[in-house]
Order: C-alpha cells, then sequence, then structure tokens
C-alpha cells in the first residue's frame, strides 16, 4: 500500500484536465456573490448591496483581466495557462459566460430586487412617462435648475469628431433630425452650415441625421427622490432618466430621433517600465491620465436602442459584436449601493452584527505598549475594532521615548489617521520610513498624493521595489526604555485602511518578541537599502523564500502521511491558482493528507479527481463581511504549526509582491487561530462548497445546527469584550461558543 502511495505522488501532476482556468473560476465567485442577492432569506437591502457589488466586480475584472486577455490576443500570445486554454480561448469563454451573468443580474434586479422594493419596502424606481403630473413638474424644475448648466451637449459632424467617451462613464448617446421649418439666421444658421454626418437607416437609405452625446455628470446625484405625501410610497428617479427626457431642451434646432444610455469599458490596467522610469511617481501619474483612453474592451448599451445609434457607437469604439451587451435595465447597477444608503429603511437592512468591539487586552485609553509588554496580541477585524493599531500609530508620534517608526502602506482611506500620526511623528523629530505602493491598482492617483504629504512633513517615503509591489502588512516602532532598546512590531493580513477594517475580516498580531523586531528591521532594510540579513528568525518573504517554505510545509504533511501519520492541511486564503502549490498539494492529497481549503475567490484547482484531489475540499464564504484573512494550519505529526500572512497563492504573491508570512508561536493566540478555521469550516449558511466539476452548492444543512461563522465571530467577540469590562482587567479573556479542536 506504502509503495502504491508512493507511485500516486509521482505521478504527472500538470494535466490541464485537473485545473480550472483563472478567470473563469474568478466569475464563478461573483456567481456566488450574485447568489446573495438571489436569496430570498437574505433582508431586501442586503440583497440589493449584493447586486452592487457584482457590478463593481465585473467593472474591475473587465478593466484589467479582460483587458490583460486582449492585449495578448493582440500580441499573438498563443501559450496556453493551466487549464490548457490560450488567451483568445480564454477571452472567447470569459465574453460567452459574462453575456449570461449579466442576463442573470438583470434578471435578479428586474424579477427580484425591483418587485421586493415596491412590496416590501414601498421604494419604486420610475420612467418618466410613469409620473404623476405634480412628479413630472419638479423633475422639470430640477432639471432647470440643478441638471442643465453642468451639461455639455455634443454634436458629430465634419467640424466637430466624434468626442473621446471616458471609461466608466454614463452617456447618453442621440440621433437627431434638423428641423426644417423656420430658424434662424445669422451667426447661428453659418453654425449649422457644417456637413451633415450620413447614418445608414435600417431601411438601407441614407437620412441626413446627426450624432450627438450628453456625458451623465458624475457631480451629481444619480438618484433623485422625488416628493410624496406621508404614507405614499417613495419614487426615485434616475439621473440619466432625467437627460433624457429632456434632450430636445439640448439641441433647440432638431428633432430628437432617439436616445438611449451607453457605457463604455476601456482597458485600465497601467503599462509601465520601470527600468526605463527615471521617476515613478512621475511617470505612474502620466500613465494615471492615459487610463481614461486605452482600449475600449466592453460596450454597455440599453435594450431596445436603436440599431442605427448602436451602430455609430461600435463603429467610433471599434468592438467586436460579444463586447457588445444589451442591458434589460438601468446601466451600472453600482447606483444601487446609493440607493442602500438612502433613509428611512433601516428595517430592511442586516442588524445583527454589533460593531466592533475593544481589543480586552488593549482597553479605551490603555498604553499600547504597555500593553504589548504583557504578551503577544492578537486581533480579528472586524469583530474587534482597528482602533488599537491607529492608537499604536498615534501614540508613537508623540511618545517621547520613540525613536524611529517604519512602516508599509498599500491602500489606506481616504482620511486616514494614520497617514496623519505618521506626519506629526515626522514633524515631532522621529525618523519615519514609509514605504507607500504607488502600483496599488486603482489607488496610484490616491497614493501618489499621499506620498507627497508624507514627504513634506519630513518623512522618508520610497515608493517600493523596482519589478515588485510591496504588499505585506507591517509597522515597526523603535522605542528607547530603562532596559535599553525595545522594538515593537505589527503584522497583518489586511491593509492600513481604518475604513475596510470595518467591512473586511482580516487578523492581525502586536509583538515586541526580540526575533520578530530583529526581522522587521531587516525587513525595512531590505526595502529601504537593499541590505539583506544572513539569517532571518521568524518572518518568510516573497519573492525570496515564502513559496519554497511553502512548498516545504506542504511536502512535509505528504512525508507524515506516507509515514502513516495523521497528516492535515487547513488554509484559509482569497485566491488559489499557483501551479507549483497546486502540484504540491494533489501530491499532499494523494499521499494520504486531509486538505481542507477556504478559499473565497479563484481556485484554479479541482477537487474529487481519483488518485489526485480526493482528499481536497474547497468552500467559499460570501457574507455580511469580505473574508480577507489567511491563516494556514499543518499539522505536523502533532507538533502543530499556524502562520498568518499578507500573500495568497498566486503567482503574483509568491512570485512578484513583497509579502510576509508569520507564525503564530503564542498558545493563546494559536488557540484563536485555530477557532476561526473550524468555525469556519463549520458555517452551514454562508458557505458553498465545491462539487467535483469546479461548481459550488450550499452546504446541506440536513442533520446539521446552523451556523453563521461572521456571526458567530460577532458574538463571540461582545461576550469577550463584556465579560473584560465587567471584570475591569486588560487579563486575555477567550470564550468560543465552541471549544476550539485541532
Amino acid at each position: 500500500m506504502k509503495a502504491e502511495k508512493e507511485v500516486s505522488v509521482a505521478a504527472d501532476y500538470s494535466n490541464p484536465a485537473y485545473y480550472i482556468n483563472r478567470e473563469l473560476s474568478w466569475l464563478q465567485f461573483n456567481q456566488r456573490v450574485l447568489s446573495e442577492a438571489r436569496r430570498k432569506d437574505e433582508r431586501l437591502f442586503e440583497r440589493l448591496k449584493f447586486l452592487s457589488i457584482t457590478s463593481s466586480n465585473l467593472d474591475e475584472f473587465f478593466m484589467v483581466r479582460v483587458a490583460s486577455l486582449k492585449d495578448q490576443v493582440n500580441a499573438g500570445y498563443m501559450k496556453p495557462d493551466i487549464a490548457g486554454m490560450t488567451a483568445a480561448q480564454q477571452l472567447q469563454a470569459v465574453l460567452s459566460a459574462t453575456h449570461d451573468f449579466v442576463e442573470m443580474q438583470y434578471s435578479t434586479y428586474n424579477r427580484m430586487i425591483v418587485p421586493g422594493l415596491s412590496k416590501e419596502a414601498k421604494l419604486e424606481v420610475r420612467a418618466y412617462d410613469e409620473l404623476a403630473p405634480d412628479e413630472k413638474a419638479f423633475v422639470d424644475d430640477y432639471f432647470a435648475e440643478e441638471v442643465y448648466p453642468v451639461l455639455t451637449p455634443m454634436a458629430v459632424d465634419s467640424s466637430r469628431p466624434f468626442p473621446l467617451i471616458r471609461n466608466k462613464t454614463l452617456n447618453i448617446g442621440a440621433l437627431l433630425r434638423r428641423k426644417e421649418t423656420g430658424g434662424v439666421v445669422g451667426a447661428r444658421s453659418i453654425l449649422f452650415r457644417a456637413k451633415k454626418t450620413k447614418i445608414k437607416t435600417a431601411g438601407n437609405m441614407d437620412e441626413s441625421l446627426d450624432f450627438a452625446v450628453v456625458q451623465v455628470p458624475s457631480g451629481l446625484p444619480r438618484i433623485t427622490v422625488l416628493p410624496a405625501k406621508e404614507g405614499e410610497p417613495t419614487r426615485i428617479i434616475l439621473l440619466e432618466e432625467i437627460i433624457r427626457h429632456s434632450m430636445a431642451k439640448l439641441f433647440l434646432n432638431y428633432d430628437v430621433v432617439c436616445a438611449s444610455p451607453f457605457r463604455l469599458m476601456r482597458n485600465a490596467d497601467l503599462s509601465i517600465d520601470e527600468d526605463e522610469a527615471e521617476d515613478l511617481l512621475v511617470e505612474i501619474e502620466k500613465q494615471l491620465k492615459r487610463r481614461q483612453w486605452g482600449q475600449a474592451i466592453r460596450l454597455e448599451v440599453e435594450s431596445g436602442s436603436d440599431e442605427r445609434l448602436v451602430a455609430v457607437l461600435v463603429k467610433e469604439m471599434s468592438v467586436q459584436d460579444n463586447e457588445i451587451f444589451n442591458i434589460d435595465g438601468p446601466l451600472d447597477l453600482t447606483f444601487l449601493m446609493k440607493m442602500y444608503g438612502l433613509e428611512g429603511f433601516d428595517d430592511f437592512k442586516e442588524h445583527r452584527y454589533a460593531p466592533p468591539q475593544d481589543v480586552p487586552e488593549i482597553p479605551a485609553g490603555a498604553s499600547v505598549f504597555d500593553a504589548i509588554r504583557k504578551g503577544d496580541i492578537f486581533m480579528h477585524h472586524p469583530y474587534e475594532s482597528f482602533q488599537p493599531v491607529v492608537n499604536f500609530v498615534s501614540q508613537a508620534a508623540v511618545d517621547p521615548n520613540v525613536l524611529a517608526i517604519k512602516q508599509t502602506l498599500y491602500r489606506v482611506s481616504g482620511n486616514s489617521p494614520i497617514i496623519m500620526a505618521l506626519a506629526k511623528a515626522a514633524e515631532n523629530g522621529k525618523q519615519v520610513m514609509v514605504l507607500v505602493e504607488l502600483k496599488a491598482r486603482f489607488d496610484e492617483e490616491h497614493n501618489i498624493g499621499w506620498a507627497k504629504m508624507l514627504e513634506k512633513a519630513g518623512c522618508h517615503v520610497i515608493y517600493g521595489l523596482v519589478g515588485l509591489k510591496t504588499h505585506s502588512k507591517i509597522t515597526l516602532v523603535v522605542r528607547r526604555e530603562d532596559d535599553g532598546i525595545r522594538r515593537y512590531v505589527h503584522l497583518a493580513t489586511g491593509n492600513y485602511n481604518d475604513s475596510t477594517a470595518k467591512l473586511y475580516t482580516d487578523v492581525g498580531m502586536f509583538t515586541c518578541r526580540e526575533a520578530y523586531g530583529e526581522d522587521a528591521t531587516a525587513v525595512f532594510n531590505m526595502l529601504s537599502g537593499y541590505a539583506e540579513p544572513k539569517t532571518w528568525n521568524r518572518l518568510t518573504l516573497a519573492p525570496l523564500w515564502l513559496k519554497d517554505r511553502l512548498l516545504y510545509l506542504i511536502g512535509r504533511e505528504a512525508e507524515h502521511a506516507k509515514a502513516g501519520e495523521t497528516a492535515h492541511i487547513i488554509a484559509k486564503m482569497n485566491s488559489v491558482c499557483d501551479p507549483d502549490v497546486i502540484e504540491a498539494l494533489y501530491a499532499a492529497s494523494a499521499a494520504g493528507v486531509k486538505i481542507e481549503l477556504i478559499v473565497r475567490g479563484i481556485c484554479s484547482l479541482r477537487v474529487g479527481i481519483p488518485g489526485v484531489s480526493e482528499n481536497i475540499t474547497v468552500r467559499s464564504i460570501v457574507g455580511y463581511f469580505l473574508e480577507h484573512s489567511r491563516i494556514f494550519y499543518f499539522e505536523n505529526g502533532g507538533r502543530s504549526e499556524l502562520y498568518a500572512s499578507s500573500a495568497d497563492w498566486m503567482p503574483r504573491n509568491l512570485d512578484r509582491r513583497i509579502e510576509i508570512m508569520f507564525p503564530l508561536e503564542d498558545e493563546d493566540i494559536r488557540q484563536k487561530a485555530m477557532h476561526i478555521l473550524i468555525t469556519e469550516l463549520e458555517d452551514t449558511e454562508q458557505a458553498q462548497v465545491m462539487n467535483k466539476d469546479g461548481t459550488y452548492e450550499r452546504v446541506d444543512r440536513r442533520g446539521k445546527d446552523i451556523v453563521n461563522s461572521q456571526l458567530q465571530f460577532g458574538r463571540e467577540a461582545a461576550k469577550t469584550a463584556e465579560t473584560a469590562r465587567e471584570a475591569k482587567t486588560n487579563t486575555r479573556v477567550f470564550t468560543p461558543e465552541k471549544p476550539p479542536e485541532a
């Protein structure tokens, strides 16, 4: 039997049939988000929010991933991916799957969300023609006073070329016919003497029609709430509907033949030659300006739009037939997030989740440094507050004993208290070194602004290493104390963003152990001066050793299994698609290792393949919070090891980013991390499990307790915080609803 295992371990695990294409796997993830919008047992406004998220997710997916596929096709790139698909095959499959997905999106909107809003919430989305006379009068006045002065109608003829349509903007295209009667002589007649644009009609006859476009201004609210008497339903109208109805007022000498909203998606992935760039900040600023005018990759038009109008758009945008999406409803469903924010609908929102609780080891007003000296501190956000992390930096900024603060920043909030504290620290004469990652996608402009501000405050700012993104989450505070210099370290799986820390699940750890402090110092010395120490104590970095370390840990479990010992891996992350890691997991599974993966998003491995992945299970949790933490458990023959990391198991994280994996050594912290993994493996309400064919389905609840892991973590955090308050102590208190299991 043992010999048979050794034969199977030596098998070829690179067979494309063993893998799921990364892009198609991502679309399945977005399908899981959409499934939350379709849940009838979910509160109505939460379903509305999930539907909005699917739209914003899809936008980013097209601007980056689909754009990349199109670039590969245009460049003639023929190498297949791990699933055996060429770029052209991937692009075709992705566009086909997206058409089906968009159809399901709008079926959800039209058949479930809109009727539910009207019936349950008494909230109605109206077209102009559906309004009562007094509502029409209100809309007309609103257009004249608020909207009309902002609009810029742009006609197209021989003297006025087709305007550049900016990425993601909502526009209204119109076909116009010049009025033959009346008219104005003089300057106006000269103005309209230009040659007309000939547009071919459906009857194949040329007709003198002009094309015009009006951009829906992003500076005005997309939603307008109409006045209503007490007891009447709340009615809203969308800005594009108001503008479309009033198009004739923008083109007084024309009849409006037709008018329809459209939206263009462009390639927004920056192409930067860092080796040639003399100043990375300046080069990224230049590229950001070009992002608005990248190659068109997706055109959304309203279903039923005049085919002559669509033909003009298709020709001018140079899009293919499969890149045209006919939308049965309002374009860009992200407006639903604005609807979620309307007042008066709290009864239709989720209120079971408690706000972030105090971290028991760090009571409000306490010194973070005093607390850390008592022992390592583990935090589980957003169930526990992110405020101690903010306080860590802000207290260091004004502490006369603090000599230096060093931190990596990937994404921060718009009014970041951490940024303000770092600037204050520099002004107070402390040595402050900040790595601001300028290449954080879609946060580049944001981060450039912060980098310039920090430099002006006196911070030493670096922009990362050439060819690599710095995605690690680490802060080092160097403090002079009675017994000498002490280094305090914060390590985490999530960004230093106080806003998303309320929405994303992440874990973080404070420590002042000397081994971690030495490694943290080494990390920042590498980032700022290329100095690499001869040895490392606890931290494992990508792209240097993290991948090799993971392969070793997975392979070690396989060796334990072959030796007849119990072998077990539990790994929680956002994505897993690295071919080497997946092959190692397949080999471990074939050797008898029990592998339980909790993967929110992309997962390119398949489960249940005979002799390959029969011992692997994959589950995805999509819930009220976005699952973002990365925690890895290896049983190691009864000497278990637990790690947290900023890195997913993807090539970009393991090969092209600065990432950190750190061990969880304190027994209490290990217990807490293990409890997170076990509870999520027991989740029966939010979890979906991968089938052998790569699809996902909800957990079969028959014979099982109903477990909502996110709700349970929130209740436990509230209970722990209450216990700590009652005891009036900062001693560790951990009271899970179930005892942790190994």
